[in-house]
């Protein structure tokens, strides 16, 4: 397998509590069904994904010089193939999400680290310029990187999560993107309207999740137009959704490298989604290296 990918993104250290329901907005008292922490950022998910995949990968993400930001690039750092370059940020971005058994989720950002150029803006273009594939997630960083990595000629992916088509600070990242992965929650009945204009737009790929329902992908054709794809979910008994889109995604992203068409690729993203449904981690594969000792528990 040749070909590495280039993420530019968040990664975060989570507290992750799970609720029988979100809470209602007056004073009130209730009980968490349990709690844990965890690895966080859509960035550090696709990453995860695409190592354990056997994708060599470049994660530029920026954390901080405190006790999360450690536990942070200890554990990443000790994911294989995972190539982590922790940016400075200050502080390590963390954040509570109040979760339900039936996937519902509020995220509250206790902190966000600092973004200004630094010496390594030159580290990630020059692995930008010899990537396979780029991956830019939403961040004001992978923003101000765009011109660069749109200047490397390198194909550039972008995951734009529940964007309600009208959000200006999506654009730049819906312009560059030859693949644009997105989730239905917000873009309103149905979002084929919104896929098939970004393809006629310039994307080559255009990717919707729908949860239980599986995904749709619209494709451009080679001679023009454009067709339509859609893959079912996988059944799995759900643990947490945390990770699910990025897992799908970053299967997506590998298969394509390696020259599979658009129907096994999401036959590939529906797999290792359903996967990561089944972990209380961003990934399986943090569930040794977050709890070495759950084995033995058994």
């Amino acid at each position: 397998m040749v070909g590495k990918v280039v993420i530019s993104g968040p990664a975060s250290w989570n507290r992750i509590v799970l609720l029988e329901h979100l809470p209602e907005p007056v004073p009130h008292m209730q009980f968490a069904l349990g709690d844990h922490e965890t690895v966080g950022g859509t960035s550090a998910g696709k990453a995860l994904g695409l190592a354990a995949l056997g994708r060599e990968v470049e994660l530029f993400t920026l954390t901080g010089p405190d006790a999360d930001g450690d536990r942070l690039r200890d554990v990443l750092g000790r994911v294989p193939g995972l190539g982590l370059h922790a940016i400075d940020g200050g502080r390590t971005e963390r954040h509570l999400n109040l979760m339900t058994p039936i996937g519902e989720r509020v995220s509250l950002y206790l902190s966000t680290p600092d973004d200004r150029p630094t010496r390594d803006d030159a580290r990630l273009v020059a692995e930008m310029e010899t990537a396979a594939a780029i991956v830019l997630d939403l961040s004001e960083r992978s923003r101000r990187m765009i011109p660069d990595a749109r200047a490397s000629g390198r194909p550039i992916w972008t995951d734009v999560h529940d964007y309600d088509g009208t959000a200006e600070f999506h654009r730049p990242f819906l312009d560059a993107a030859e693949a644009i992965f997105m989730n239905a929650d917000r873009i309103g009945g149905d979002p084929l309207p919104f896929m098939r204009h970004r393809i006629d737009e310039g994307a080559r790929l255009v990717v919707c999740t729908l949860g239980a329902e599986g995904a749709v992908a619209v494709v451009a054709l080679e001679g023009g137009g454009m067709s339509e794809h859609r893959v079912g979910a996988v059944p799995v008994e759900v643990l947490d959704t945390n990770g699910a889109g990025d897992a799908f995604m970053a299967a997506v992203l590998h298969a394509t490298l390696d020259g599979a068409g658009i129907d096994a690729a999401l036959e590939l993203g529906a797999q290792q989604a359903a996967a990561v449904l089944a972990t209380p981690h961003l990934h399986p594969s943090l569930d040794k290296l977050l709890e070495p000792d759950a084995s033995m528990a058994e």
